[in-house]
């Protein structure tokens, strides 16, 4: 159950409040009737920054994969078999490890 409360009652109750939290809960602080923080367990916020540094990690690999399906144009002054080389060079030392 969600629990709702203004930043005056969380004071005047915050012994309470810190062990309603403890044991799970989550409480939506308010000022002037709209929320600016929630009081969470500091193991719930690791599970959620955990999940979104997860999810960041994703969107980027994806956008890798992305941009490496995008030929890339030759650079001017170096030629094509030049270029094909280099990237064999850096597949082999990829593979070596």
């Amino acid at each position: 159950m969600a629990t709702t409360l203004s930043i005056s009652e969380a004071r005047a109750a915050l012994p309470d409040l810190v062990d309603r939290v403890t044991n799970g809960e989550e409480i939506t602080l308010t000022r002037h009737g709209r929320p600016v923080a929630i009081v969470v367990r500091p193991d719930a916020l690791r599970v959620r920054r955990g999940e979104r540094a997860l999810t960041s990690a994703a969107e980027l690999r994806e956008r890798v994969r992305a941009a490496r399906r995008v030929p890339r144009p030759v650079p001017k002054g170096v030629s094509r078999k030049r270029v094909d080389r280099l990237v064999a060079d850096v597949r082999a030392g990829r593979a070596r490890g």
